[in-house]
């Protein structure tokens, strides 16, 4: 027993500290594994949340080391104002740098509702389309505040 209990402390220790206390690294590890296990129904929510063809999603999907970072280059742009287009070109030499670098970048405020949002991982990966305030269109549009009472990420 006293082994047991061990073990489980030392993982607890040992595991990231933003995995444990959520944020944006556990939010991006729950969509990783939603993506491997369904990549086509994964390819479709994204596409239906920021009103982009399936196809453009699959093509962005395609041109980052994992699934969850298409989900950011589309979040990204709906925060941002910017077309995908214009978040890869950021994304691509600034990628090792992390998300809140490249949020930066496309003139996302740290001290900004959108920053901490992004920060804790307090987004949302729903799968529809969010019209109005902040919904975005896919193409960029819709800046500003289209997160509210979404949670912190623990959509299915």
């Amino acid at each position: 027993m006293k082994r047991l209990i061990l073990i489980c402390l030392s993982l607890v220790l040992l595991s990231p500290l933003s995995v444990l206390a959520g944020g944006l690294d556990s939010f991006l590890a729950s969509l990783n594994v939603q993506a491997r296990a369904d990549l086509p129904g994964f390819s479709a929510r994204i596409g239906a949340q920021f009103g982009v063809p399936v196809p453009q999603v699959q093509a962005v999907i395609r041109s980052v080391p994992e699934p969850a970072d298409a989900f950011m280059i589309y979040e990204l742009g709906r925060m941002s104002g910017r077309q995908p287009d214009q978040v890869m070109a950021v994304y691509q030499p600034n990628r090792n740098k992390g998300w809140g670098a490249i949020a930066k970048e496309l003139g996302i405020k740290p001290g900004s509702r959108e920053f901490h949002d992004l920060k804790a991982g307090n987004l949302s990966f729903s799968g529809h389309h969010e019209g109005g305030e902040g919904g975005g269109d896919g193409k960029g549009k819709g800046k500003g505040k289209g997160n509210k009472g979404h949670g912190r990420g623990h959509n299915k």
